[in-house]
C-alpha cells in the first residue's frame, strides 16, 4: 500500500475539474482494502475527511479535497451457474460497461439495458445505476466489503441495500463505512428483452429489428446513449446530472391540464414520474451556457465543462436551473452527482 501526496484528481472525475487531495490510495486485492482499513483506524485519529470514489463519473469537485481519497482497482470476474442462473462476481475497479460487454458476448443476460453507463462495477451498487427500465439491484444478490469500522471482510446481501431510485444505504447511513471489493449479479441464461422503455423499440424497428439479440439490443442502446449524451473524453461531464423528480398524482393531474403534452411515467396509483430533461428544456436552458459550465444541446439533463470551467461554475449552473424549474413547475429537482 502506497500514499500519493497532493495528487492531482482530474484523471478521476469525468468532469475534468482540475483538484486535488492532500492524500491518494489505490487498492488492489481485498486483503489490500483490509490494510487501508487497519492504516486509517490506526493513523487517521485527526479525522481527516475521507472520499471513496469509483470511475469519477457521478463526481463533481468543486474545490481541493482536505483528506484521503481512496480507490478500487480490483479487476476480474469469477463466474458460477446453476441451471439456468449464471453468478457473476466481478472486482468492484472493473469498468462497468467492460462487465456488460462480456456478460452479453458470453449469453449471461439481464444487464444489456445497462450499457456503455460510464463508472465502475463498486459504483454499481451503490448508485444503483439504471436505464431503460432496468436497475443494478434486478441483478446484485451481494456485494463483498471490509468494514471500515472493523476492518474486517463482509459479505452484504443486496435486500439489505435499501435500494430505491438512485439509491441505496451506501448514500445515507453506510456512507464511507465500505471499501467495496466485490459484486455478484444473478443474471440468466435466458434472454428475455426489456424493449418497452424510451425509444429502444422504434430504433430497433429502423434497423429492421423485431426480435434482437442481446448484442443487437446492447449495440442500438449504445448508439441511442452516444446520440444523445456527449462523451466525457471530449467534453467534460457526469452524464444525467438530476433525478428525474417523481410527483403525487393530483400535482400532475394539474401540470397536465397545464402542459398536456407532458411526458410521464407511472410509479404507482399515486405517484408520477416527469423527466427532468422536460422540465430544464421548457425553462429555455437547452444548450445554454453560463461562463464556462453549460446545458447540453442535445440532452438537457446533462451539464457540461465547456472548457477550464471550475466545479463551482458547475453549481451555480445547476442552481439556478433548479431556481427556473422551480418557480415555473414548483417541482425541486435533485442532483444524482456527488458534489465535494
Amino acid at each position: 500500500m502506497e500514499f500519493l501526496h497532493n495528487y492531482n484528481l482530474r484523471a478521476h472525475n469525468t468532469f475534468g475539474i482540475d483538484a486535488r487531495c492532500n492524500m491518494f490510495a489505490d487498492y488492489a486485492t481485498a486483503d489490500e482494502a483490509k490494510e487501508l482499513a487497519l492504516w486509517l483506524k490506526e493513523n487517521n485519529r485527526a479525522g481527516m475527511p475521507l472520499l471513496i470514489i469509483g470511475g469519477g463519473s457521478n463526481l463533481l469537485l468543486t474545490q481541493d479535497f482536505p483528506g484521503i481519497v481512496i480507490h478500487s482497482v480490483i479487476h476480474g470476474l469469477q463466474v458460477s451457474i446453476e441451471g439456468d442462473e449464471v453468478f457473476v462476481r466481478a472486482g468492484s475497479g472493473m469498468e462497468w460497461d467492460t462487465l456488460v460487454a462480456r456478460c452479453v458476448s458470453n449469453g449471461w443476460y439481464g444487464l444489456e439495458n445497462l450499457s456503455l453507463i460510464p463508472g465502475d462495477v463498486g459504483a454499481s451498487a451503490v448508485q444503483n445505476i439504471g436505464a431503460y427500465g432496468t436497475e443494478a439491484c434486478d441483478t446484485i444478490c451481494r456485494i463483498e466489503a471490509v468494514d471500515l469500522k472493523s476492518a474486517q471482510t463482509v459479505t452484504i446481501d443486496a435486500s439489505d441495500c435499501a435500494y430505491g431510485y438512485r439509491d441505496s444505504r451506501f448514500k445515507h447511513e453506510w456512507h464511507n463505512r465500505f471499501l467495496i471489493t466485490h459484486v455478484t449479479y444473478r443474471l440468466s441464461r435466458r434472454f428475455t428483452p426489456l424493449l418497452d422503455y424510451g425509444n429502444i423499440r422504434s430504433c430497433l424497428a429502423e434497423n429492421g429489428l423485431d426480435h434482437p439479440t442481446a448484442q443487437q439490443l446492447r449495440d442500438v442502446i449504445i448508439d441511442i446513449r452516444r446520440n444523445k449524451l456527449p462523451d466525457p473524453k471530449i467534453q467534460g461531464n457526469a452524464g444525467s446530472f438530476f433525478m428525474n423528480p417523481v410527483v403525487e398524482r393530483s400535482k400532475f393531474d394539474a401540470l397536465q391540464l397545464q402542459y398536456p403534452q407532458i411526458p410521464h411515467y407511472p410509479i404507482d396509483a399515486l405517484h408520477e414520474k416527469i423527466p427532468a430533461a422536460w422540465l430544464i428544456e421548457q425553462c429555455g436552458w437547452k444548450g445554454r451556457s453560463q461562463g464556462n459550465a453549460g446545458v447540453h444541446e442535445r440532452q438537457p439533463l446533462v451539464l457540461v465543462n465547456r472548457g477550464g470551467a471550475c466545479g463551482k461554475e458547475i453549481v451555480q449552473l445547476c442552481e439556478a436551473i433548479r431556481t427556473d424549474v422551480r418557480q415555473r413547475f414548483d417541482i425541486e429537482i435533485t442532483p444524482e452527482v456527488n458534489i465535494v
